[in-house]
């Protein structure tokens, strides 16, 4: 594998070109939409507020064009996502290898990436996703991290892993395809949650969470058909750092300036994963009490205090039921 395409040249997805280029020594083209000022900033100064492109990523706005490599990343929001496969889909995708590198669940049908890329890309590509830890900000100064590639197709995974490692991250096999692609998501929803609790100032609450938000999220993993434990994994709970507590998550910062009621204008995705991840909890009756409160107070305009306290007022209950 010596030749890649990114395709989304966001935060995230101009990262991953960088990292490719920069640690796994491969030549990448990055696709991102003509028109827009962060592409077009690409295009002419190389750089964006994270990172300087080295001289082998080469920014194209032709979607055929970035279709050519073998084997390409995909990073774009998920609520993009089916639009995007759409377009590939009549390009052509057949025999090559897709690394979605996405974190969220489509909102109105709850499918998770894969699900959505094989609904409008078909079934000729071999999938993999990419989850775990990690900020654009701390990569770039060398700060290492761990993360994992899960895929239900072995060979891809092991090719995946085995282009892509490096001092830099560390890549675990994944060994539940939809199960890490529902824990990824839903990371982003407690993030949300976190952020509230710091725009209340209630930061010892933080500590419950992260314990009791895996539970929660592993019974929605079963439902998706995975292994529960994930939630346990570097998908879920291994990324609660980073979305949890750090100053570079958006979904973390989208809490707090909500509590706060404060606008916050950048892309949180855990936004859209909530609706989402309420509507399937309400529709196939799983026990979620902390997305119905947060559900609750984001998306109904419940006071955020009493949807918070309401959860002390359930049913005693033994602590690992």
């Amino acid at each position: 594998m010596k030749n890649i395409s990114v395709i989304g040249a966001g935060r995230w997805g101009t990262f991953l070109a960088w990292y490719v280029a920069a640690h796994c020594k491969m030549r990448v083209m990055l696709y991102g939409r003509a028109g827009s000022a962060a592409f077009t900033r690409l295009g002419t100064e190389r750089r964006n507020e994270y990172l300087e492109l080295p001289d082998d990523v080469e920014p194209v706005s032709d979607l055929s064009r970035a279709l050519k490599n073998e084997t390409i990343i995909v990073s774009v929001g998920v609520q993009d996502l089916r639009g995007l496969c759409r377009e590939m889909a009549a390009l052509g995708v057949a025999g090559k290898t897709f690394l979605l590198a996405m974190k969220g669940l489509e909102i109105g049908s709850a499918k998770t990436p894969s699900q959505i890329f094989r609904e409008e890309a078909g079934q000729g590509a071999r999938l993999a996703i990419l989850a775990g830890p990690g900020h654009v900000q701390e990569y770039v100064r060398g700060v290492p991290s761990c993360a994992v590639i899960d895929s239900d197709d072995a060979e891809a995974k092991a090719e995946l892993i085995a282009a892509l490692a490096s001092p830099l991250i560390r890549f675990y096999y994944g060994d539940d395809f939809i199960g890490n692609q529902v824990g990824a998501a839903m990371k982003n929803v407690i993030g949300i949650a976190a952020g509230i609790l710091d725009g209340l100032g209630w930061q010892g609450l933080k500590g419950s969470l992260m314990v009791r938000a895996p539970r929660e999220v592993g019974r929605l993993i079963e439902r998706y058909g995975g292994n529960g434990r994930s939630a346990y994994g570097l998908a879920h709970l291994g990324d609660y750092e980073a979305t949890l507590f750090s100053a570079h998550s958006h979904n973390r910062m989208y809490g707090e300036a909500f509590a706060r009621g404060e606008k916050f204008g950048k892309l949180a995705e855990g936004y859209y994963t909530l609706a989402a991840a309420e509507k399937l909890a309400e529709d196939e009756k799983i026990d979620m009490p902390i997305v119905r409160a947060m559900h609750a107070a984001v998306y109904c305009g419940a006071d955020i205090e009493r949807s918070i306290r309401s959860l002390f007022e359930r049913g005693n209950k033994s602590e690992f039921e």
